[in-house]
């Protein structure tokens, strides 16, 4: 939350400051760049450089925030063993990769908290998509508002467009979801997503002189760009105010919104108008399938990598994020120099974890790895973009020796380099819903500030982070 970094440039000279953003991330990050090896030791000391690049572009710029650009990627239930699990399965327990590129590394702390802010241990993705949305925490289910008197937070999204930067949000889930809508709306329950949908949520209702559901929200907010499910949420009716009669997605329409519902209408999608994308009714379907973990485990499987269940012109996170990306920078203000703040989210690794799903779960966490992938890319040829990629809890995956014999579910899957690796999840029975965990989560950074990530830091930091890098006040 400081704003001292944005002073550097003018305090060393633009020279000095080059020169000592350099040696900083050299210094700070020794073991990345002299204990890896082979390729993973070669992107490790590209990272490391493009880190020195971003900040030293962060500070050679007087009278301009530290970044243009903005891209957080949240996987949402990926922790470590997540994240462990798909690299083992896909490159290898010696490969590395998008996400494990990033040379800025550290951890976060994941809780939420009572209504009297007493921490709770393990947070829902409310509380936690609230607290990097807010920099405040909150209770599990509330989504960007207050724990205790229930009032509206200010939000990234709504503070980036209050300061003329362009700003997008993208995500596998319902765009209604918890984590989208943490930077688009407040209300007292997440499940709060339509008009139709405000049983636990009556204060704010447009008859009680609140704002609505989260979609009404949502499109009032008005976003560049928003894609992802949720298409049942929008063909809701407006119960309360002047769209009273019609449906969410014709406010949208009125509002100015283009709407597309395949890769095809994605890619043709105008530059001028914003967008609205709904692939999917909720959630879109995931891209692999496999057996489902069992008591006693199953036999050992090699996931399918493609699902029947799918639209064939579904786009994947990666082509979405790049378009979400195209269509934000043809919206960068020439006449500033601003760019844009992007939030874009894999949803179904923390659904399909819920269903111990392995195979779901880690086809998913690797199309997020891709759209990791295609931030990178794109950072890479505009070194003003700050990259962070983190999650917002832990889940209950556990990678077991394959001769252990679990008490709870577990599946044997037969990875990509030909090794058996065992899956257990053991925080509920057969039937029920495996749970989140309380663990820090990982989170890494590339780009300009990219060092305000290492260490442990807190949830809310995230925030402080993002403000300080396109100068949000």
């Amino acid at each position: 939350m400081s704003r001292t970094s944005t002073d550097r440039g003018r305090r060393w000279g633009r020279r000095g400051a080059a020169l000592a953003t350099a040696l900083l991330v050299l210094v700070t990050l020794p073991a990345a760049a002299s204990t890896a090896d082979g390729a993973g030791g070669a992107d490790r000391d590209r990272a490391a450089a493009d880190d020195a690049r971003g900040r030293a572009a962060a500070d050679t710029v007087p009278g301009r925030a530290p970044a243009d650009n903005v891209i957080l990627l949240i996987g949402d239930g990926m922790g470590d063993a997540e994240i462990t699990a798909a690299r083992d399965y896909s490159v290898g327990a010696a490969g590395r990769l998008a996400l494990d590129t990033l040379a800025t590394t550290g951890r976060r702390t994941t809780f939420s908290v009572d209504e009297r802010g007493r921490p709770v241990y393990v947070t829902d993705s409310a509380a936690g998509a609230t607290a990097w949305a807010t920099g405040r925490r909150t209770v599990n289910g509330r989504v960007s508002k207050t724990p205790g008197t229930n009032r509206p937070l200010p939000t990234l999204l709504e503070k980036a467009r209050r300061h003329g930067y362009a700003t997008g949000s993208v995500t596998t889930a319902s765009v209604a979801d918890a984590t989208p809508a943490a930077l688009t709306a407040h209300v007292t329950d997440r499940s709060c997503k339509g008009p139709a949908d405000m049983a636990e949520c009556p204060a704010d209702t447009r008859a009680a002189g609140g704002a609505g559901s989260v979609v009404e929200q949502t499109v009032a907010a008005r976003p560049d760009v928003l894609l992802g499910g949720g298409a049942d949420h929008f063909a809701q009716t407006v119960t309360d105010g002047p769209y009273r009669g019609r449906t969410v997605l014709e406010q949208a329409r009125a509002a100015g919104y283009q709407v597309v519902r395949d890769r095809a209408e994605l890619t043709a999608a105008r530059t001028d108008r914003p967008v609205l994308g709904l692939f999917a009714p909720d959630y879109l379907p995931v891209e692999w399938t496999g057996a489902p973990a069992a008591p006693g485990g199953t036999a050992p499987q090699r996931c399918a990598v493609h699902n029947p269940a799918r639209p064939a012109g579904t786009p994947t996170l990666a082509e979405s994020t790049r378009a979400a990306l195209g269509q934000l920078t043809a919206r960068r203000d020439r006449a500033t120099g601003k760019g844009f703040f992007l939030q874009v989210e894999g949803a179904s690794i923390d659904d399909r974890a819920h269903e111990a799903d392995p195979c779901g779960q880690i086809g998913e966490t690797l199309a997020f790895d891709r759209s990791v992938a295609v931030a990178l890319a794109y950072a890479a040829q505009h070194p003003r973009t700050l990259v962070i990629v983190t999650a917002d809890h832990g889940h209950a995956t556990q990678i077991l020796p394959d001769d252990a014999r679990p008490a709870g579910l577990s599946t044997t899957l037969v990875t990509d380099e030909g090794g058996r690796m065992l899956l257990g999840y053991a925080t509920a029975g057969p039937g029920g819903t495996q749970e989140h965990t309380g663990v820090t989560v990982p989170v890494a950074a590339r780009g300009p500030l990219a060092h305000r990530v290492l260490g442990l830091r807190d949830n809310t930091d995230l925030f402080g982070t993002v403000c300080a890098a396109l100068g949000l006040r």
